[in-house]
């Protein structure tokens, strides 16, 4: 059974984009070189932010986004054995747009 999760207010749900295995010159990176990707696909969103006067401002990202994020923003969870990270909005550097 997979579990499901529902961010509450801005928190986003997202799962890294997978990194590479070699450089461009072909060249294999150990895991101990990688990097966490910056990059990832968001899974689920909150309701939105509470503003001071009480009223609910919608998410600019929606499921399925590709975003950018700062190296060390969220909280790492793991659910079903994958890795995801929890966002606030704020923590979203971006949207990838094809």
């Amino acid at each position: 059974m997979a579990t499901k999760i529902r961010p509450l207010q801005d928190r986003v749900i997202v799962k890294r984009v997978k990194e590479e295995e070699k450089t461009k010159g072909g060249l294999y990176i150990p895991d101990t070189a990688k990097e966490k990707p910056i990059e990832g696909t968001v899974l689920a969103v909150g309701n939105g932010k509470v503003l001071e006067d009480g009223t609910v401002r919608r998410l600019d990202v929606k499921e399925g986004d590709r975003v950018l994020f700062g190296k060390y923003s969220g909280t790492e969870v793991k659910l079903d054995g994958e890795e995801h990270l929890i966002l606030r909005e704020d923590d979203i550097l971006g949207v990838l747009e094809s």
